[in-house]
C-alpha cells in the first residue's frame, strides 16, 4: 500500500484512494483526461469517459497538441484540437471503479463523490532490441503510466 500521494491527505474517513501502476497507456493522453476530470463529480467523469468510447465525445488536448487536427462543433475546455484515446480511457474507467468501491467500502455515498486529486505519473519503462544484422539493432522501449486518484464526499 503507498503512503505517498502526490497530495497531502486530510481527514482519511471522508476520502477514498485507489492507484493503479505499470499501466500500458500513453503518459500524454493520461495527463489530458487526468487534467479533463479533475474537479468533477465521479459520475460525470464516468460519463465523460463512456462518451468518449462511443466516440461521442473528445478528449480536448491543450498540452501535448503538436500538428494535430481540430474537432467539429464548439471549444471544449478552450480549445478544438482533440483524441479519442480508448485504450486509456478504459483504464481510466476501471480506476474509476476501483476508486468507487473502495468508497463504497468505507460507507461514503458513492453517488455523491467528488474527484478531488487525479495524477498521471511516468512508469517503468520496459527496454527491447530489435535486432537488425550485426550493427543496426534498435532498442524499443514499451510505455507505461501510473495514476492516482482522490475522491472526497460532496457535503
Amino acid at each position: 500500500s503507498k503512503k505517498d500521494y502526490a497530495m497531502e491527505i486530510g481527514n482519511e474517513a471522508k476520502i477514498a484512494k485507489a492507484i493503479l501502476s505499470n499501466q500500458p497507456i500513453s503518459l500524454k493522453y493520461s495527463i489530458e483526461i487526468s487534467r479533463e476530470i479533475r474537479g468533477k463529480p465521479l459520475n460525470k467523469a464516468v460519463k465523460f469517459l463512456l462518451d468518449v468510447l462511443e466516440m461521442k465525445r473528445h478528449v480536448p488536448i491543450r498540452r501535448f497538441r503538436a500538428e494535430m487536427a481540430h474537432r467539429k462543433g464548439r471549444a471544449i475546455s478552450f480549445t478544438k484540437t482533440g483524441k479519442y484515446p480508448l485504450r486509456a480511457s478504459k483504464v481510466f474507467l476501471g480506476l474509476l471503479d476501483q476508486v468507487k468501491a473502495n468508497a463504497d467500502y468505507k460507507g461514503l455515498d458513492a453517488e455523491n463523490l467528488l474527484i478531488k486529486h487525479i495524477a498521471a505519473n511516468q512508469g517503468y519503462r520496459k527496454t527491447s532490441y530489435q535486432s537488425r544484422g550485426r550493427i543496426s539493432g534498435k532498442k524499443r522501449q514499451k510505455k507505461s503510466t501510473h495514476l492516482e486518484i482522490v475522491v472526497q464526499e460532496m457535503k
